[in-house]
């Protein structure tokens, strides 16, 4: 079930409903410096780029705020639809049922070059059943929604009556007016704990120094100097630009990111084009993906979703 732009208006304009003006920080805008040339590969180049003014959510969209979408709207999540066996010839049946990917933790150490040791595609698992059948998200209303797709993602943050942020937008927002890389590392010997990620030896063992296991609820660390909270860790979020492994090598203004055709030249056909993560999530740790910082960014597949990935949302100012 996919629901049209024109159809989230009407939903929109029927029942109200905005995205909360006191929910949202507005940023002014300005020239930074984005990417680095000190970690990652697909971080760099480093170049200008200036952003124009927006409004950004302070928090993670929670489980809370998207069940008040889905009753309002009747939307189907991209974790709870069936696929036809002939769009996808290839795949075996598992992947045809409803679900999507769990972290399973292993008993015993691994090695860290094979992700299929501590990830698993769970047949049932969604946005309320984040980790499969058995689980629940009753007492998570105000942790950061889960188990979605950058689709779902964004008739979102349609229905909320924004977007979702451009990387550019989002990398700004989460460096929080700082010129230096402080925001760079989740521990500072001085305030402490600053963000949800994995202490420990991953994928084994969680330490859960900064007190958790999983998703935290948003806002449990401080906010950045621009009065948002979790832009690195916790969880994973999309934005709207499609993933290339690099950024463009020239200064932007307001970039949108690659065109969705080069961006199928770097995934396979099966798979498609994917969208850019930002920030990290709960699963970043010193030995692996240590990418809990504003410049940090993955891909994601498109139509499938995970227990570590959420968003949140933006919008123009008129």
């Amino acid at each position: 079930m996919t629901h049209s732009v024109s159809f989230l208006l009407s939903i929109l304009c029927v029942v109200g409903v905005e995205a909360d003006a006191a929910e949202l920080v507005r940023i002014e805008g300005g020239r930074f410096q984005m990417g680095s040339a000190n970690h990652y590969r697909e971080e760099q180049p480093v170049r200008w780029v200036e952003v124009g003014p927006f409004e950004i959510s302070a928090t993670e969209v929670t489980n809370e705020q998207f069940a008040s979408f889905v009753d309002a709207t009747g939307y189907v999540t991209t974790a709870e639809r069936v696929l036809a066996p002939a769009d996808h010839p290839n795949w075996p049946e598992i992947l045809l049922q409803p679900g999507s990917m769990v972290f399973a933790q292993p008993s015993e150490p691994t090695e860290l070059d094979d992700a299929t040791a501590w990830w698993r595609y769970v047949p049932g698992a969604n946005w309320r059943q984040p980790t499969g059948p058995d689980s629940s998200i009753v007492t998570l209303g105000d942790h950061p929604v889960v188990q979605v797709s950058p689709e779902d993602a964004a008739a979102y943050a349609e229905w909320a009556g924004g977007r979702l942020p451009t990387e550019a937008e989002w990398e700004f927002a989460a460096r929080g007016g700082r010129k230096d890389n402080s925001w760079d590392e989740p521990y500072d010997p001085a305030s402490g704990w600053k963000a949800n990620s994995w202490q420990g030896a991953f994928p084994s063992s969680d330490l859960e120094l900064d007190g958790h296991h999983g998703t935290s609820p948003v806002a449990s660390f401080p906010a950045n100097d621009y009065g948002l909270h979790d832009m690195i860790g916790n969880v994973w979020e999309y934005v709207s630009d499609w993933w290339v492994p690099a950024h463009p090598r020239v200064n932007q203004i307001d970039p949108i990111g690659p065109p969705e055709v080069l961006a199928a030249k770097f995934s396979s056909s099966d798979i498609g084009a994917r969208k850019v993560v930002k920030g990290g999530s709960w699963l970043c740790a010193p030995n692996y993906c240590g990418r809990y910082r504003p410049s940090g960014r993955q891909p994601a597949e498109r139509g499938l979703g995970s227990n570590h990935i959420g968003f949140r949302v933006a919008r123009d100012i008129e």
